[in-house]
């Protein structure tokens, strides 16, 4: 009997062991793998890291090389001799401060709406709303820029930043599944209090919904520091080109200046990676709280 259950003692131990081993195992595979894709997926970064650092001759030399051979620095101090970069700068910030405050005040707004207000045929319209995400960009384009053009508002920046005051469907719908998730307690308890539907929506919601916001700002503000499309559509004076047109101008039709062009994405890059690493905790916050509706 006591053979037995030594027995059977041994095989709970050793069964023990090997789902220890095994969970080893797997957790050093899934980190080497995690690794090699960081690795894969940082790479480009890498070359343009090192590629700036690097004078025009070794940057074409073959076979190439990762890490600089020469250290060089001027790449950066050529990038405002050969284009307006400080102007594109300066533009590029003041076109996606203004875009991304209308785009979180309108979608906010916009999205309290819709969560928390009762209106006739409110759900039709958020159809219509989310509807809207399936036209192409195209599809619109030509449109738009017939109204901007009869407005004489092309070659501003006003065509940049005017339809961020209108709200953007992904947004509102983001915000408002995260409107949803706060309890209508708070609400019910601001009403008996004397608050009316702004005071709450500014005093409760907005400070609850801090999450939700910083993940929107964050989108918002990649969207519109790396947007190309629409000042190449309607800008046409080089002083008032943003960083990513503006930089374009590094490429030229018969040759490239490798050096400077890698260079000047590397500070383009910068901000949005420090801004990214800023709210990255509020980002997946917001992420991970907009999947449920609390009703």
């Amino acid at each position: 009997m006591e053979s037995t259950v030594n027995h059977v003692k041994s095989e709970h131990v050793a069964k023990l062991h090997s789902k220890k081993h095994t969970a080893r195992v797997t957790k050093i595979v899934t980190y080497a793998l995690l690794v090699l894709l960081s690795v894969v997926f940082l790479f480009p970064f890498i070359w343009m890291v090192f590629a700036a650092l690097k004078p025009e001759n070794e940057i074409m030399a073959f076979p190439p090389s990762v890490f600089p051979k020469v250290w060089d620095f001027k790449n950066f101090g050529e990038v405002f001799k050969l284009i307006e970069f400080a102007t594109f700068y300066k533009n590029t910030v003041f076109v996606t401060v203004l875009g991304v405050i209308g785009t979180v005040c309108s979608s906010t707004l916009v999205a309290y709406g819709f969560a928390r207000l009762e209106a006739k045929g409110k759900n039709v319209w958020f159809v219509l709303l989310l509807a809207t995400m399936m036209l192409p960009t195209q599809v619109t384009m030509i449109p738009v820029y017939l109204i901007y053009s009869n407005l004489n508002l092309v070659n501003t920046f006003v065509p940049l930043v005017l339809g961020s005051y209108f709200g953007n469907a992904y947004y509102i719908f983001l915000m408002r599944q995260f409107f949803l998730t706060i309890p209508r307690e708070l609400e019910e308890s601001a009403y008996l209090d004397g608050a009316g539907v702004f005071g709450i929506f500014w005093h409760i919601m907005v400070p609850l919904s801090r999450p939700s916001i910083i993940t929107v700002t964050l989108l918002s503000f990649m969207g519109f520091w790396n947007d190309f499309m629409t000042p190449l559509i309607y800008l046409n004076d080089t002083s008032k080109y943003t960083l990513a047109l503006g930089i374009m101008q590094l490429k030229g039709s018969l040759n490239v200046t490798w050096g400077p062009l890698m260079a000047a994405s590397l500070m383009v890059i910068v901000p949005v990676i420090i801004v990214f690493f800023i709210g990255q905790k509020y980002f997946i916050e917001g992420i991970a709280t907009t999947g449920s509706t609390g009703k």
